[in-house]
C-alpha cells in the first residue's frame, strides 16, 4: 500500500470518480491536491488566456465544495499556486510520497503534462485513468487495433468508426456498447489522511485575488439563472432537471437562445468534472424507465455520444486538434483580420443576432449551442477569420470550456473537422427569423448594429472613408 497524492484537475467530484477510486484502493495514506497554474492567466497564442475569469470563479466555487466534502470525511484539500512540474515533484520529495494519481485526459497538452510528471518522478508510481467519459478504455481497444493495423499497412487513416459521428454512433449502438451501470462511490474503508508539508494557498485568498483583479463583475446578471458550481450544485441541478418534464421535450426546445429550461445546462458540470457523463446517462435511463421514453430523451444520450466522440477524436489527433488544416488536412480560405476579430469578440458586427450572442457570452460565460454554431459560422464565413482565433476566445470566455468539444466543434464548423459535408454555413437572416422572430433576444442583449462597416482599413492599409450622404 502506498503513501499517495491525488491531483484533481477537471474531475472536481468525489462520486463516480474512477481515477480517485483507483488511487484510494492502493493507498494507506492519501492527500488531495489542486494546482493553480499562473500560466493559465497569461495571454498566449491568439491573444487569449487558457482560463478566463468566469471559468476560474466556477473552478474556485467547485474547489470550495470539494474542500467541504473532504473535511466532512476527515481529509483536507491542499491548493498550491505554481507550475505543476515544479510544485508536484517538490511535494512528492518533501512528503515521501510514492504514488501520484489523477485523471487521464484527452487533450494533448494535458496528457503531455502527465508524461512530464512521470519523467520527473521515475521512482514513483504514476496512476492515471480515464475519468470523465461514458466508456472505460476496454471498448476502444478494437479501435486501437484497427489504427495499429492501418499503421502497419503504411497508412495513418482513422479507423472507420471514427471517421464521422454517424459511423461512431452506429459502432456504439450496433455493438451494444453501454456505460457500466455501477457507479463508483467513496469507499467505506478509505485511506488515512496524509498531512502535507509545503506552502499552500487558501481558497478565500484566491477568490479575493480574483475579485480584486477582475475586469468586470463575476456574478452573472439577473437576466440569466446562475450555475451553482461544485459537485453538490451539479447533483442538485441533475435532480431538478429529471424531476421536471423537461427531458420529454428536450429535442424540441434545445435550440432556444436564452431559456434556462430549454436545454439541460449540464455542460459546465461536465467540463469541470462536477458530474460524470455516466451519472447523466444513468439519470436518463431512470427517467425513461419511470416516466417516459421518447425521441427527446434519446437525444440527451445522443448529445452525450457526440461529446464522447469528440473526446476520443481529440485523443487520436493529439496536437493536430489545434492545427489550421484540422483533421481534414484542408486549409480554409480564411486569415486573420484584427479589426474584424475584435468586433466579433465585442459583439459589434453587422449581424444583430451574432452581436447578441457574443454579448451574452461576455456577460455570463455561457452561450446556447445554437448560438455557438451561428457565431462560429459568422466568424469563418462572413468575416473570413481563422477559426482558431474563435476557438481560443471561446476557451477563454466559456465556463464550460472543454478542450475536445470546443476545438472539435470549431473544426467541424470551419470545414476541417469530422463533418463529411465539409463545414457549415448558416444564413443569419433566416436563423434570426427562426430563433428570434420578434427580436426579443437581440433587444435583451443589445445586439442592434452600431457600425455598418466591418473594416476601417483596406487591403493595402489605406483608411476606408464612410460614404457621404447624397446632397
Amino acid at each position: 500500500m502506498h503513501t499517495s497524492l491525488y491531483w484533481f484537475s477537471n474531475d472536481l467530484r468525489l462520486a463516480d470518480n474512477p481515477a480517485l477510486a483507483h488511487v484510494m484502493r492502493q493507498s494507506k495514506q492519501l492527500a488531495f491536491l489542486y494546482v493553480v497554474d499562473p500560466a493559465w492567466f497569461i495571454s498566449r497564442n491568439y491573444n487569449h488566456r487558457l482560463v478566463g475569469e468566469r471559468r476560474y470563479a466556477f473552478i474556485l466555487e467547485s474547489l470550495l465544495d470539494i474542500e467541504q466534502q473532504l473535511a466532512s470525511k476527515g481529509h483536507r484539500l491542499y491548493v498550491v499556486e505554481g507550475d505543476p512540474l515544479v510544485e508536484i515533484p517538490q511535494l512528492v520529495d518533501r512528503n515521501n510520497i510514492d504514488l501520484i494519481g489523477g485523471a487521464k485526459q484527452s487533450g494533448w497538452f494535458e496528457s503531455t503534462l502527465w508524461q512530464q510528471i512521470h519523467d520527473r518522478l521515475p521512482q514513483q508510481t504514476v496512476a492515471v485513468q480515464w475519468n470523465n467519459y461514458l466508456f472505460p478504455s476496454e471498448p476502444w481497444r478494437s479501435l486501437d487495433t484497427m489504427a495499429a493495423d492501418n499503421a502497419a499497412a503504411g497508412t495513418n487513416k482513422l479507423p472507420k468508426p471514427l471517421k464521422s459521428f454517424t459511423s461512431f454512433r452506429h459502432y456504439i449502438e450496433n455493438n451494444a456498447i453501454n456505460p457500466e451501470p455501477d457507479l463508483v462511490d467513496w469507499p467505506a474503508d478509505s485511506p488515512a489522511p496524509l498531512s502535507l508539508q509545503g506552502d499552500f494557498s487558501s481558497l478565500g485568498e484566491l477568490n479575493a485575488k480574483l475579485q480584486s483583479g477582475a475586469t468586470a463583475a463575476i456574478e452573472p446578471p439577473t437576466t440569466m439563472a446562475k450555475f451553482n458550481a461544485g459537485e453538490r450544485g451539479g447533483q442538485a441541478h441533475l435532480n431538478d432537471y429529471f424531476n421536471s418534464a423537461a427531458p420529454s421535450t428536450y429535442k424540441q426546445t434545445r435550440n432556444a437562445l436564452d431559456d434556462w429550461q430549454a436545454s439541460t445546462k449540464f455542460s459546465p458540470y461536465l467540463a469541470n468534472g462536477n458530474l460524470s457523463a455516466r451519472q447523466i446517462w444513468a439519470a436518463v435511463e431512470r427517467y425513461e424507465s419511470e416516466v417516459e421514453k421518447n425521441e427527446d430523451t434519446y437525444w440527451i444520450k445522443f448529445e452525450l455520444l457526440w461529446r464522447e466522440y469528440f473526446h476520443w477524436l481529440a485523443q487520436r489527433q493529439g496536437v493536430g486538434l489545434f492545427q489550421f488544416q484540422g483533421m481534414a488536412k484542408t486549409a480554409p480560405l480564411t486569415s486573420y483580420f484584427s479589426e474584424r476579430f475584435k468586433k466579433w469578440c465585442a459583439g459589434n458586427t453587422p449581424y444583430p443576432l451574432v452581436n447578441a450572442c457574443m454579448k451574452q457570452l461576455n456577460a455570463t460565460g455561457y452561450m446556447s449551442n445554437r448560438g455557438r454554431q451561428l457565431v462560429a459560422s459568422c466568424l469563418v464565413n462572413e468575416l473570413a477569420v481563422d477559426w482558431r482565433y474563435g476557438a481560443a476566445y471561446f476557451q477563454q470566455q466559456l465556463i464550460d470550456h472543454d478542450v475536445a468539444s470546443n476545438w472539435g466543434n470549431w473544426q467541424y464548423l470551419a470545414g476541417v473537422g469530422a463533418d463529411p459535408r465539409g463545414g457549415r454555413s448558416f444564413n443569419l437572416t433566416k436563423q434570426t427569423q427562426i430563433y428570434d422572430p420578434n427580436g426579443d433576444f437581440i433587444r435583451k442583449w443589445e445586439g442592434q448594429v452600431s457600425e455598418q462597416s466591418l473594416d476601417s482599413w483596406d487591403a493595402v492599409g489605406w483608411p476606408i472613408e464612410a460614404t457621404a450622404a447624397p446632397k
